[in-house]
């Protein structure tokens, strides 16, 4: 049994911001020396990322630099920012037209009226609201108010494949299911004051965008069509307090340790191993690969545990350096982005999120 995909979409706030520009505006928020001012643009220059697009940006510009009135300088020590309800309400307000645009461009692609989807498969961590954006789709889409809604809430920049293995299970049982996946992160509400190493990568590197895969178990193109044929997941060992993404007061607080692409390196290839050969092929087989770009670090952890060259991953490094880490949406920005280019086939995507756990998608 297998889910094919029909269709791809993705969609991203209108207002960006460089990295060099991001770096000026990050000043305001803790950097309190020339050596924390020289530490921040190091670091905001090795995420090699250029360009981000965000919510809480506004539409002018300040010599020539984008400016927002969200996040108010800060002021003393103490000052952490809005508060969590302040940051929600812009979330409720503003993840259902960003995720609205990706799922009609989605079905636009796949060549659907918004009346075939029968599930909607929803997918975000950075938000909470009910109803949630998935009555928002209903509504803007014009789905049948009968259709069957799922969410994938607060699993981390892998929950996209979370998402895709739901869909894959609607496909599998139910063969005329039209499944729609939407993933929409808003990152950027959850920006950090202060000088505390987790924050600074986190406000560095996270960004906003929504994506939205449709699709069924039955195929429907006269063409070549992309086929999700397996998913795995596995916890990777001794890892659990290496990255985690917790709710407080003034937003979500994320905690990466350095550790983390050590333990990736060390721990991915054996169970990747095992789980691709119970599918059947091997590390060796793939044809195109679709990685999630935590960073480039993890990044490179990936294709040393695989083995892989650079240009084996140049689609993720692509999108990561154009949008940032946008969290669940980012690695069906890199599907869409290989499915365009008619990548070879067997494709794998892998995502990590906190746990540490690994999710995957076999696309044959």
């Amino acid at each position: 049994m297998s889910f094919h995909v029909y269709g791809i979409g993705t969609s991203s706030p209108p207002s960006s911001i460089s990295q060099e520009h991001a770096v000026a505006l990050a000043q305001a928020y803790g950097c309190t020396s020339n050596e924390q001012q020289r530490q921040l643009k190091a670091l905001y220059r090795l995420t090699r990322v250029k360009t981000r697009h965000s919510i809480v940006l506004d539409s002018d510009s300040r010599d020539g630099i984008p400016s927002q009135s969200f996040f108010p300088a800060m002021q003393n020590d103490a000052d952490r920012g809005p508060t969590t309800t302040e940051r929600m309400a812009r979330y409720e307000r503003d993840a259902p037209p960003l995720a609205a645009r990706a799922a009609r461009a989605a079905l636009a692609d796949a060549g659907l009226d918004a009346g075939a989807v029968t599930h909607v498969v929803t997918v975000s961590c950075t938000g909470f609201a009910a109803p949630n954006f998935d009555v928002g789709l209903i509504r803007d889409l014009g789905l049948r108010w009968t259709v069957a809604r799922t969410h994938v809430g607060f699993m981390g920049c892998h929950g996209a494949l979370n998402g895709l293995r739901v869909a894959k299970a609607y496909a599998d049982s139910i063969p005329d299911a039209c499944v729609l996946v939407c993933a929409v992160e808003l990152c950027s509400l959850h920006y950090q004051y202060g000088w505390n190493g987790d924050w600074l990568v986190a406000n560095a590197i996270f960004a906003d965008g929504a994506a939205a895969i449709v699709g069924g178990g039955q195929s429907r193109a006269q063409s070549d069509e992309w086929v999700l044929s397996a998913s795995g997941a596995s916890l990777l060992e001794d890892s659990a307090e290496l990255m985690a993404w917790r709710i407080g007061n003034h937003g979500f607080e994320m905690s990466l340790s350095a550790r983390v692409p050590g333990v990736i390196e060390r721990e991915l290839r054996p169970w990747l191993d095992g789980w691709l050969a119970s599918q059947g092929t091997a590390v060796d087989q793939m044809a195109s690969w679709a990685l999630h770009p935590g960073g480039p670090r993890i990044l490179e952890a990936c294709a040393q545990a695989t083995g892989i060259k650079r240009e084996d991953y140049a689609v993720s490094r692509e999108v990561l350096g154009e949008f940032g880490n946008m969290s669940s949406p980012t690695i069906i920005f890199i599907l869409d982005r290989l499915r365009r280019r008619n990548a070879p086939r067997p494709c794998l995507a892998i995502g990590f999120g906190p746990g540490l756990a690994v999710e995957t998608a076999l696309f044959r």
